[in-house]
């Protein structure tokens, strides 16, 4: 595989793509008492700023690497920043919560293209060692933006308002724009057809699932919407499980890959840990500010030890 022609550049593009998904995934959190008391919503109300994200990312992941590996990693990368950066100045501009939560959706959507397409790029455009160090840099930076991501959200929100922690993606996302077009060399556009049938499926399934234990943990309470989802979730997942069993190599999640035990159980104990990571860096800085008094920026520095000692363990 010959060598990129501007690696570092490569490298920072896929960089700056991914961080505007991990800030944006840790910096809202502790924004949601402030968002409250301006738009003049709930708790209740407030769960689903973050999971009006969440939703689409989830649901869409798929669907998104596959389309990079399809169209092109390159435009599927630019595409999914142009649209998170668009959908980051409305809710900037939200006049209330109902505009912020379909906001929201849209940066999920977004950050669905260029997750998974920042990684490939790297994968595509790196060989051996140098891969190697290039998805070790990508994912260290990805875990000090986490890390990070609320301490810089609470002082945004005490410094200016809770709006500025949507108007600073603007300038990373012009820039990882920039220089995506200008080095980052295309790859992709297989000739072999996309996985609609599979990509289908999984969105349904992740959708439909993620969309139940949310309705649950709103409610408190699995009614019969919530179940109606998660048994939807339940079938079309095992659907999907069927479908790509059945196209084998030229699936777009080859079943092969859980062939290995190293792999499954990297991939439980990487659920295990962001489930419960998660559910704590949204619902911590929520309870230190409306309970105990914190300030935005303190309660983000509250979180710094767990994001960095989780950032610390994966080394």
């Amino acid at each position: 595989m010959p060598a990129p022609r501007h690696p570092q550049l490569t490298l920072l593009a896929t960089i700056l793509a991914s961080s505007l998904a991990f800030i944006d995934g840790s910096v809202v959190n502790v924004a949601l008492p402030a968002i409250g008391r301006d738009l003049g919503a709930g708790a209740a109300d407030l769960q689903w700023t973050i999971n009006a994200y969440l939703l689409p990312l989830s649901a869409l992941l798929l669907l998104g690497g596959a389309a990079g590996d399809h169209v092109g990693r390159r435009r599927m990368l630019v595409a999914g920043i142009a649209l998170f950066a668009a959908a980051s100045l409305a809710c900037a501009l939200a006049p209330g919560l109902e505009y912020l939560l379909s906001a929201r959706v849209v940066q999920g959507i977004g950050a669905a293209m260029l997750m998974p397409n920042s990684l490939s790029i790297l994968g595509h455009a790196f060989s051996g060692e140098k891969k190697g160090r290039a998805v070790g840099t990508w994912a260290a930076v990805g875990a000090i933006a986490s890390a990070f991501g609320p301490p810089l959200g609470g002082w945004l929100v005490d410094a200016v308002g809770w709006r500025a922690i949507f108007y600073i993606n603007l300038p990373v996302a012009a820039l990882g724009i920039a220089i995506a077009l200008a080095a980052v060399e295309e790859s992709g556009r297989g000739e072999q057809p996309l996985d609609w049938r599979g990509a289908a499926l999984a969105t349904v399934a992740l959708g439909a699932l993620t969309w139940a234990l949310t309705a649950w943990s709103s409610e408190r309470v699995m009614t019969g919407p919530a179940w109606i989802g998660l048994a939807v979730g339940i079938v079309t997942l095992a659907a999907f499980v069927l479908a790509e069993h059945r196209r084998g190599d030229a699936a777009m999640m080859p079943l092969a890959l859980f062939g290995t035990k190293a792999f499954v159980g990297l991939t439980v104990y990487t659920f295990l840990l962001y489930g419960a990571l998660g559910g704590l860096i949204v619902l911590l800085p929520y309870v230190l500010i409306t309970t105990a008094s914190y300030s935005p920026f303190q309660a983000g520095i509250a979180l710094l030890p767990f994001s960095v000692g989780s950032g610390w363990g994966r080394e």
